[in-house]
C-alpha cells in the first residue's frame, strides 16, 4: 500500500516537471564562426547579406557575409528552403548548427535549420553582379552599396585596424588622448587655407559673426595640444582635419584624419625618432597580423609586391641622414629631376622617393633642415653658417614623407628674435623643452579610389577620408598604384 502511494507521488512529480529547454542559438559574427575557436556541433545564429546562391536538386548552398571578414560563411540547407527571396544582396538571419565542412575550401559550414529573409533584394536591378569585378569608377556611383564589395570592405577593415593600432600604441606608451576642437578661431598653419564656418540661416546681419569672431574648421590641433602639454607630459589627438586647398592631387585633400602628439622634456632627436619608428612598426605589424586576408587581397589584385616591401621595412632599422647629406646624394644622382636639388630648397616628392631607393628601400630619417624652411618654434642647432634646426622627416618607400617632427625652441631670446622678424610680440611665459611629433603629411594607407586605390599606409592614418567622400579612402601604408 505504501509502495503504491509512493509510486503515485513519483508519477505526479514527473508529470509536473518542465520539459528540458533547448538552449538558444548564440549569435556569431562570420569571422568568429570561421575562427579556430568555433566548435563543431554548436547551434548559432548568423546575420548578414547573401553573396552567392547555388541551388541543387536536394541541397541549397548560400554564401553569407556580414562585413567582419573577407571570407564568406557557407550555408548548407535543404532544397525546401529555396525561394526567390534568397537572392544575391538580400539580408538574412540563419539559425543552424556549425559542422565540419567536407570541402577543403573552408573548415566549417552552417547546416541551416531556419532561414529568415530580413530584407529582399531584386538581383536584376541590384547594381553589382555575382562573380563580376566592377571597375572602381563604376563603384563610385553607388556610395551606399560599394562598401559591400571585397575591395572596399578590405580597405575599411584595414583602416579600422590601423586606427585601433595607433590608439593602442599611444595608450601603451602613456599618452593622454585629447579631443581638440573642430571649430576654432585659430589658423594654426598660418597658410590661410581655411574653411570658414557660418550659420546657414539668413536671419543674422552680414557684419555679425555667430561666435563673435571668425570661426573656421580646424587645420591642426597643435596649439590646443601645446596647452595640454603643460599638464600632461605626453598627449595626442586623432581627428578630422580640413584644408581649403584647391588641388586635385592625391596628396592634397579637403578632409582627412590626422594624428598629432606632443611630448614634454625631450632633449634629443634620437628619442623622438625612436617613438616614430616604434609607432610605424607597431601599427604596421598589427594590421598585417589582424587583417591577413585583406592584406593578401591588396597584394594579389591591387599592387603585387607591396606586402613584401612592408615586411622588408619591418625587419630593418631605419636609417638616419642629415639634410646636407641628402642634398649631396641628390646632386650625385645619375637621373635628372624635374626640380633641381639645391641646398636651402625643400625636398620634393621625387627627391624623397629617390633618397629612399638609394638607401635600399628602407625608411630613412632626414634630420637638421635649414632654419628658413621650418616654422619659428623649431630648435636652433647653432651650427654656424648653415644654420639648421632640430627637425626630422621620415621618408618611406613608394610614398616619400610619411610624417615629421622637431624639438621645440625653449630659449626665450631665440624665440624673441624670430618673432620680431614676423612682426610679433611675445610676452614672457614658462616654456620648457618639448617636442612636436607632428604626424601630418602621412599619405596614409591610401587608397584613393579615383586613382585605383593608391593605398599608402602611412603610419598614423593621416589622410584617412570618410568612406562617403568623393575622393574616397586613404588608409595605411604602401600599396601604390598609378
Amino acid at each position: 500500500m505504501l509502495a503504491a502511494r509512493g509510486l503515485r507521488r513519483a508519477l505526479r512529480s514527473w508529470a509536473c516537471a518542465p520539459a528540458p529547454r533547448r538552449e538558444p542559438a548564440a549569435t556569431l559574427r562570420v569571422r568568429a564562426a570561421l575562427g579556430p575557436r568555433s566548435s563543431s556541433g554548436e547551434r548559432v545564429t548568423v546575420q548578414g547579406w547573401i553573396r552567392s546562391v547555388r541551388s541543387q536538386k536536394e541541397v541549397l548552398f548560400l554564401h553569407v557575409n556580414d562585413g567582419s571578414s573577407l571570407e564568406n560563411l557557407q550555408i548548407v540547407a535543404d532544397s525546401s528552403f529555396d525561394s526567390r527571396e534568397l537572392a544575391f544582396g538580400s539580408s538574412v538571419e540563419i539559425q543552424g548548427q556549425l559542422i565540419k565542412s567536407p570541402s577543403k575550401r573552408q573548415n566549417v559550414e552552417l547546416k541551416a535549420e531556419k532561414i529568415e529573409v530580413v530584407g529582399n533584394c531584386d538581383a536584376k536591378t541590384y547594381p553589382f553582379k555575382y562573380k563580376e569585378r566592377h571597375p572602381l569608377e563604376y563603384l563610385r556611383q553607388y556610395p551606399h552599396l560599394r562598401c559591400r564589395t571585397n575591395v572596399l570592405g578590405s580597405i575599411l577593415r584595414v583602416r579600422s585596424e590601423a586606427t585601433a593600432a595607433i590608439h593602442s600604441f599611444f595608450k601603451d606608451h602613456g599618452f593622454v588622448h585629447i579631443h581638440t576642437p573642430i571649430i576654432t578661431s585659430n589658423d594654426c598653419e598660418g597658410a590661410g587655407e581655411l574653411f570658414q564656418v557660418e550659420p546657414s540661416s539668413k536671419m543674422k546681419l552680414p557684419e555679425e559673426n555667430f561666435f563673435d569672431v571668425p570661426a573656421f574648421l580646424t587645420v591642426s590641433g597643435q596649439l590646443h595640444l601645446e596647452v595640454m602639454s603643460g599638464a600632461f607630459t605626453r598627449v595626442f589627438t586623432f581627428g578630422p582635419t580640413f584644408r581649403a586647398e584647391n588641388s586635385q592631387s592625391r596628396r592634397h585633400l579637403a578632409e582627412f584624419y590626422m594624428v598629432e602628439a606632443e611630448i614634454s622634456f625631450i632633449e634629443s632627436l634620437q628619442d623622438l625618432m625612436q617613438v616614430m619608428e616604434e609607432l610605424f612598426k607597431s601599427a604596421t605589424m598589427m594590421v598585417l597580423s589582424n587583417c591577413p586576408e585583406d592584406v593578401e587581397l591588396c597584394h594579389k589584385f591591387i599592387a603585387p609586391g607591396q606586402k613584401d616591401r612592408l615586411e622588408h621595412m619591418l625587419k630593418n632599422n631605419f636609417l638616419i641622414i642629415s639634410y646636407t647629406e641628402a642634398m649631396e646624394i641628390l646632386k650625385q644622382a645619375p637621373q635628372n629631376f624635374t626640380f633641381t636639388p639645391e641646398w636651402g630648397d625643400d625636398l620634393r616628392t621625387e627627391h624623397e622617393k629617390y633618397l629612399v631607393k638609394h638607401c635600399g628601400n628602407i625608411p630613412v630619417f632626414v634630420i637638421n633642415y635649414p632654419l628658413a624652411l621650418k616654422p619659428f618654434y623649431m630648435r636652433d642647432n647653432e651650427d654656424g653658417p648653415q644654420h639648421t634646426v632640430a627637425a626630422v622627416d621620415l621618408l618611406v618607400p613608394g610614398v616619400g614623407e610619411l610624417f615629421g617632427g622637431s624639438l621645440r625652441e625653449e630659449r626665450y631670446h631665440f624665440l624673441e628674435q624670430r618673432l620680431a622678424r614676423y612682426w610679433s610680440d611675445l610676452k614672457k611665459r614658462s616654456i620648457w623643452t618639448s617636442v612636436d611629433l607632428d604626424l601630418c603629411h602621412m599619405e596614409v594607407l591610401g587608397w584613393d579610389l579615383n586613382a585605383i586605390c593608391s593605398a599608402s599606409w602611412e603610419l598614423t592614418i593621416s589622410r584617412m577620408l570618410s568612406p562617403f567622400q568623393d575622393l574616397l579612402i586613404h588608409v595605411f601604408y604602401s600599396w601604390k598604384t598609378s
